[in-house]
C-alpha cells in the first residue's frame, strides 16, 4: 500500500504515540461518563451529587497530575541520555511519592467530606449522596495516584498502547461492577464509588507488575536524594496545576449555586467536552515524549521542527472534533438525562463547547512541547493568569449578574483564549528549547 503523500516516518510516530494515547484519554474519563450514565437514572439529586464531588476529584487528583507529565519528561529525557538507570529510578521514586500522597489525600477527603460538600453549596437533597460517594471514593487514593506514575512511565518509554489497554479494560470492569452494585445489589451512589475503587485498584496494581519488567530498577527502595529533585521538578507542575484546577472548581461551586438543574447540566457539559478535550491530548502526549527524548539526545533544532508539525496536527484535530460535536448538541446529552430542565442548560452552551475543541487542539500541544522541554515555570505562571485573573472572575460575575450557564461557560472561554496567547507566544520564541 502506498504511503500517503506528505505523512513522513516524524507523522508516521506522531500518529504510533497519539492514536492509542488518544483512545486511552477518551477511555479515562469514561469512569465518570458511566457513572454519570448511571447515577443519572436515579434522579437529579444523585446526579448533581456525582457533579459536585467529579468536581471535588478533578480538582484533588489533576492536582497531583504532575505524577504523570514530570514522570513522563523525566523518563523520555533519560532515555534520549541513554540513561536506563536513571530513569527507572525516577519511576520508582515517583511510585513512592504517589502512594505518600495517596494515603494523605484519602485520610484528608474523609476527614473533611461534611465541610468540602458545604462548601460546594450543595443542597439539601444533594448533600446526603454528595457525602457517601466521596467518602467512598476517597478509598481509591492511592490506586489512582500509582495510576499517573504508570502512565507517565509508558509515555516516557514511548508506548502509549500498555496503557491504551490497560484503560480499557478497567472501563469493562467499572461499567459491569458499577451497574452491579447500583441496580441488583440496590447500593444506589455508592454502588457506583466502590465500582470506580475496584477498576482504578485493578489498573494500579497492572502498572506496576507491567512497570517493573519494562523498567528493571535496580531497587524499589525510597532514595532520599532522588525524592528531593522529583520535588523540585514537581512544585511548579503542581502549582500551575493548582491554579487551573481551583478555577474550574470556582465553575462547579458557582453552577451548584445556581441550582440543581443548572449544575447537572454543567457535570454533562464539562464532562463531555472534557471527553474530546483529552482526545486532542493525545498529541500533546507524543510531542512531550517525542520532544523530551530529541532534547535528551541534544537535538535542539529537531526538538523546534518538531514543535512545528505537532502545533499543526492539533490544530486540524481540534478543527475536526468541533466540526463532529457541533452537530450533537440534541442527541448526546440524552444519554445522560431526560430531565427537561437539565437538558435545556446544557443546550445553552453547546456551541461554546463544540468551538473550543480547535482552540484546546493547540493549547494541549503546547501544553505537551513545553513540557517535554521541562518548562514548568512558564506553564505556572500562565495557567495561574489565566485561571485566577479570568475564569473565576467571569464565573463569579455570572452568579451576581444572573448569566447563568453561559456566563460560566463564557469564563470556560476566556481561560483558553488567554492560554492560547500567552503558549504561542513562548513558543515561537523558542527560548524553551533547552538542552541542559
Amino acid at each position: 500500500m502506498r504511503r500517503l503523500v506528505g505523512i513522513g516516518a516524524d507523522d508516521r510516530e506522531i500518529l504510533r504515540l497519539a492514536v492509542p494515547a488518544m483512545a486511552a484519554l477518551a477511555a479515562d474519563p469514561l469512569l465518570s461518563l458511566v457513572d454519570t450514565a448511571l447515577v443519572g437514572r436515579l434522579g437529579p439529586a444523585p446526579l448533581a451529587a456525582l457533579g459536585i464531588d467529579t468536581a471535588v476529584f478533578t480538582t484533588v487528583f489533576f492536582g497531583f497530575n504532575f505524577l504523570t507529565y514530570g514522570t513522563t519528561a523525566a523518563v523520555a529525557r533519560r532515555r534520549g541520555a541513554a540513561d536506563a538507570a536513571g530513569a527507572a529510578t525516577y519511576a520508582v521514586q515517583a511510585l513512592w511519592l504517589a502512594v505518600g500522597l495517596g494515603i494523605m489525600t484519602t485520610v484528608v477527603l474523609v476527614a473533611a467530606a461534611p465541610v468540602i460538600v458545604a462548601a460546594m453549596g450543595a443542597a439539601a437533597d444533594v448533600r446526603g449522596p454528595a457525602l457517601v460517594y466521596l467518602r467512598l471514593r476517597a478509598i481509591a487514593a492511592v490506586p489512582l495516584l500509582a495510576l499517573q506514575v504508570g502512565h507517565g512511565a509508558f509515555r516516557g518509554l514511548k508506548d502509549t498502547r500498555t496503557p491504551l489497554v490497560i484503560t480499557v479494560a478497567v472501563n469493562v470492569v467499572n461499567g459491569v461492577v458499577s451497574w452491579v452494585l447500583i441496580y441488583p445489589v440496590g447500593m444506589g451512589i455508592a454502588g457506583a464509588a466502590l465500582g470506580t475503587v475496584v477498576a482504578e485498584l485493578s489498573a494500579a496494581t497492572a502498572f506496576v507488575v507491567l512497570g517493573r519488567r519494562r523498567l528493571a530498577p535496580a531497587s524499589m527502595a525510597v532514595d532520599p536524594v532522588a525524592m528531593r529533585a522529583i520535588a523540585r521538578i514537581s512544585r511548579d507542575l503542581f502549582l500551575r496545576t493548582a491554579s487551573l484546577l481551583a478555577g474550574l472548581l470556582v465553575t462547579t461551586a458557582v453552577a451548584a449555586r445556581m441550582g440543581t438543574a443548572v449544575v447537572a447540566a454543567h457535570q454533562i457539559a464539562r464532562e463531555l467536552w472534557t471527553l474530546l478535550a483529552l482526545v486532542l491530548d493525545g498529541f500533546a502526549i507524543a510531542a512531550q515524549a517525542m520532544i523530551a527524548t530529541a532534547l535528551g539526545a541534544g537535538d535542539r533544532r529537531g526538538a523546534i521542527a518538531m514543535s512545528r508539525r505537532r502545533v499543526g496536527w492539533g490544530l486540524g484535530a481540534g478543527l475536526l472534533v468541533g466540526a463532529i460535536y457541533l452537530p450533537l448538541g440534541a442527541a448526546l446529552p440524552r444519554v445522560f438525562t431526560a430531565d427537561p430542565a437539565v437538558l435545556a442548560a446544557v443546550g445553552s452552551v453547546w456551541v461554546v463547547v463544540a468551538v473550543l475543541q480547535p482552540v484546546g487542539g493547540i493549547v494541549f500541544v503546547l501544553d505537551g512541547v513545553l513540557m517535554g522541554a521541562a518548562d514548568f515555570r512558564f506553564l505556572f505562571w500562565s495557567t495561574a493568569t489565566a485561571a485566577l485573573l479570568f475564569l473565576a472572575p467571569v464565573s463569579a460575575a455570572a452568579l451576581w449578574l444572573d448569566w447563568g450557564l453561559p456566563g460560566v461557560w463564557a469564563g470556560m472561554a476566556a481561560l483558553m483564549g488567554v492560554r492560547l496567547v500567552t503558549m504561542v507566544a513562548r513558543w515561537r520564541s523558542a527560548a524553551w528549547a533547552t538542552t541542559e
